[in-house]
C-alpha cells in the first residue's frame, strides 16, 4: 500500500510517498511559515517524483502535533480533504514521537522537544523496545512547560539521555551541561515525513487507522487566540464590562 505523509507541525513543511520497504519520495522545505502556500505543490511534486497518481494513495498519514498552530490545522485539513476524495483511511502521529524516531535502536533516555514558542517547550520522554513492530515507547506525558522544567526532569531522572528536536537545539548551552544528557545534530531537528510514513506503515499493518472525520489535532495548550479571548472575557467580568 502506497502511504502520503504530511508534516506541517514545525516550521517545515515535509512531504513523503512510502511503500511496504522504503521511502519512494520525500520533500522537505524550510521556508518559514508559509505551509498553505507550499502544502499541495509539494505533494503534486512528490508524485510526479515517484511516478504515482493521488488515486494510487491508499492511506494518508499526518503529523498531529504539537506543534505550530496554523501549520498543524493546515496538514490535518489538507489530510482529511485528501482522505476524503480518495475514500482512504488516516493515520495520525505525534510530533514527539517523530522525532524520537530516528534515534531508534539509541538505549538512552530519549527526550523529544519543540519550541513551543513563548518561553515554552512541547517535551515527551521516549524508550526504544527490542519489537520492530512497536520501537518507540513513551515512559511520560507530553508536557507544555519551561526549560527551567525540562533541566530539573532530566537532572531528577539521572540517566544518560539525549534530546533532539528544535527546542532542544534552542537550548543547547542549557542541556548540554545536564550530566549524562547530550543534544541531538540539527539535521534530526525537526519531525520527519520519511519518519512519519515509515510508523503508519506498520499502524496500517495493525489496521490502527482513523477515519478523516476522527482526526484531531493534539494541541497541548490553548491556541493563542482562545487564549487571549478568554483573557479578554476574565477582564471584561471583572470590570462588569461586556466583552
Amino acid at each position: 500500500m502506497l502511504i502520503l505523509g504530511i508534516e506541517t507541525a514545525t516550521d517545515r513543511v515535509g512531504v513523503a510517498l512510502g511503500e511496504r520497504d522504503s521511502v519512494v519520495a520525500l520533500v522537505e522545505i524550510d521556508r518559514g511559515r508559509r505551509h498553505a502556500e507550499m502544502l499541495m505543490p509539494a505533494v503534486e511534486f512528490a508524485c510526479r517524483e515517484a511516478d504515482v497518481s493521488l488515486p494510487e494513495i491508499g492511506a494518508v498519514a499526518v503529523d498531529v502535533g504539537p506543534g505550530l498552530f496554523t501549520g498543524m490545522r493546515v496538514g490535518i485539513a489538507t489530510a482529511k480533504a485528501l482522505a476524503r476524495a480518495l475514500n482512504v483511511p488516516t493515520v495520525g502521529v505525534g510530533s514527539l514521537e517523530l522525532l524520537a524516531h530516528p534515534l531508534r535502536g539509541d538505549d538512552r533516555l530519549v527526550a523529544s522537544v519543540i519550541d513551543a514558542r513563548k518561553g515554552e517547550l512541547f517535551y515527551r520522554f521516549f524508550r526504544f523496545e527490542d519489537s520492530t513492530a512497536r520501537p518507540v515507547r513513551p515512559v511520560s506525558e507530553a508536557r507544555c512547560a519551561s526549560i527551567d522544567d525540562l533541566e530539573a526532569d532530566l537532572r531528577e531522572r539521572g540517566v544518560e539521555a539525549t534530546c533532539v528536536g528544535d527546542g532542544a537545539r534552542l537550548h543547547l548551552d542549557r542541556l548540554s551541561a545536564v550530566p549524562h544528557c547530550t543534544v541531538a545534530a540539527s539535521s534530526v531537528a525537526h519531525p520527519s515525513a520519511a519518519s512519519l510514513v515509515e510508523i503508519a506503515r506498520r499502524r496500517v499493518d495493525r489496521e490502527e487507522w482513523t477515519d478523516p472525520g476522527s482526526l484531531a489535532a493534539d494541541y497541548l495548550r490553548l491556541p493563542d487566540a482562545q487564549i487571549n479571548w478568554s483573557t479578554r472575557e476574565a477582564t471584561s467580568s471583572s470590570t462588569g464590562e461586556s466583552p
